[in-house]
């Protein structure tokens, strides 16, 4: 049974340490200015600077990268994987990973050391998908490039374990991760992934109760922000509802075990509840870890404690499937 304890959202259950470090965070993000001054690029530019919200990950240098062929229209015709395996051991099974961003400002460069540290913990290889980014690559751009990454991971001739095959993604990434699961609905009689971790998902692009009522306040995200996203990510006047886009609205059955991860000072607090609900009512394989004060992707903050204790809870998903 999909249960939540009503403790975990009040403010009794936040944490001292918590508190503090959303309130030096919301400080440091409004001294920092409105970030929609700069273009997206030049946001990006910024964040690999170290100048964006999350710390600056370090290069971890036993990654490589592999280029699989992508659609025509994609730079160079070529999608980008960065890739991990365990330091030590054999890997029995590989991760696909899809990095956050709001569809416009995120890279896999951004993650090493966390996917080199689920590559350990889980005995895993991991492969995360450099996908095109919108504005310059709208939709559908993005989630193309993640199919055609997971089904080459699928089918492709390499040297990935495909025996056991784990999904997961952040924010927009956890989006995606959704899309592509109903998208290989359609080519696999047998969903070829056999588990799939959410962090922090956006679910409906028309936008959530919880993302609309966040206001100005400025906590990794705020409403606007995700009215600025979304309107970079959709350019063609796309319905919003179409699973494709939103998933939640799709047809969720007969999909994966799922850990849904969220924090209650998240604004998509509304998006993983109404997701984790449908996903359980449609599967009954669903998990939910609610974290009392969390920000937004506060798993990636490694020096908070309750960082450090989601991502020991994804590693151990992770490793039961």
């Amino acid at each position: 049974m999909l249960t939540i304890d009503p403790f975990l959202f009040t403010d009794d259950a936040i944490a001292l340490e918590t508190r503090a470090f959303n309130d030096a965070l919301v400080e440091k993000i409004a001294a920092g200015g409105d970030m929609w001054q700069k273009t997206p690029a030049q946001i990006r530019a910024a964040r690999t600077d170290g100048n964006g919200p999350f710390p600056v990950e370090p290069v971890e240098p036993t990654a490589w990268q592999i280029d699989i062929p992508g659609p025509n229209s994609s730079p160079g015709g070529d999608i980008a994987l960065r890739c991990f395996k365990p330091s030590s051991g054999e890997a029995t099974g590989t991760y696909l990973h899809i990095h956050g961003g709001g569809w416009t400002v995120g890279t896999s460069h951004a993650h090493d050391s966390r996917l080199q540290e689920i590559a350990n913990n889980c005995a895993l290889n991991v492969v995360s998908i450099e996908y095109r980014l919108a504005p310059e690559h709208p939709y559908p751009a993005g989630p193309d490039d993640c199919e055609i990454a997971a089904r080459w991971l699928v089918d492709g001739d390499h040297d990935f374990p495909t025996n056991r095959l784990l999904l997961g993604g952040e924010s927009a990434g956890a989006n995606l991760c959704a899309s592509l699961l109903l998208r290989l609905k359609s080519h696999y009689e047998k969903q070829p992934f056999d588990a799939v971790q959410f962090t922090a998902g956006v679910f409906d692009l028309g936008l959530t109760p919880s993302v609309r009522n966040w206001g100005d306040e400025k906590l990794i995200l705020n409403t606007r922000d995700m009215r600025m996203f979304v309107d970079h990510y959709l350019q063609s006047g796309e319905d919003r509802r179409m699973a494709d886009i939103s998933p939640l609205y799709g047809d969720l059955s007969g999909l994966p075990p799922a850990l849904f991860s969220i924090g209650t000072c998240d604004l998509l607090l509304d998006d993983t509840l109404l997701m984790a609900t449908r996903w359980h009512a449609a599967n009954g394989n669903a998990q939910l870890d609610v974290t009392p004060g969390g920000c937004h992707v506060f798993q990636g903050f490694p020096d908070l404690a309750i960082a450090r204790v989601s991502n020991a809870k994804i590693d151990a998903f992770l490793n039961t499937h």
